[in-house]
């Protein structure tokens, strides 16, 4: 039985996570950039650079339930899906459009097995670095108000929408 993917218009739903956690905090803000560090993923196609895990939005699950499973599939880390950082309409490999919901993930574990290890290779970067290394525009821009909003909050994370 093959997956069924949400569409909304012609628009394929899609979503995103930024995974991220804090490094050693004391003495610090928890709004501090340099504190922050998010992880990415190695794109499944060979020189594409590194990305925040993302995939379809199924039929049978809400929206952070699969932003939290494509993270676990493809980076391997578990956490909080946090309030979404908004949505954007993409183009994807296909050069279908699609709408893209970026989530934060506030990271509680890292897994030393996940279903998508063989294919993928993981980094914890800084901000700065993942500026630099993201391939895709949006998944920068989202990256910024995350910034932005962990730097206004400077309380430990971003209103936690479930704690899956």
């Amino acid at each position: 039985m093959g997956i069924t993917l949400k569409y909304c218009m012609d628009f394929i739903m899609l979503h995103t996570c930024i995974p991220y956690r804090y490094k050693g905090i004391i003495g610090k803000s928890l709004g501090d950039e340099e504190e922050i560090e998010v992880l990415v993923i190695t794109s499944q196609r060979k020189g594409k650079g590194m990305l925040f895990p993302k995939g379809g939005w199924e039929t049978d699950e809400s929206i952070e339930s699969a932003a939290l499973r494509e993270t676990v599939e493809e980076a391997g880390v578990v956490g909080d899906v946090e309030c979404s950082l908004g949505k954007w309409n993409i183009k994807n490999k296909s050069n279908d459009c699609s709408e893209c919901h970026m989530f934060p993930l506030l990271v509680k574990e890292q897994l030393e097995f996940w279903p998508e290890k063989d294919s993928r290779e993981r980094l914890w970067i800084s901000v700065r670095e993942a500026r630099k290394v993201c391939q895709y525009w949006w998944m920068t821009e989202a990256l910024e108000i995350l910034v932005n909003r962990l730097r206004e909050s400077g309380s430990g994370g971003v209103k936690s929408k479930s704690n899956l």
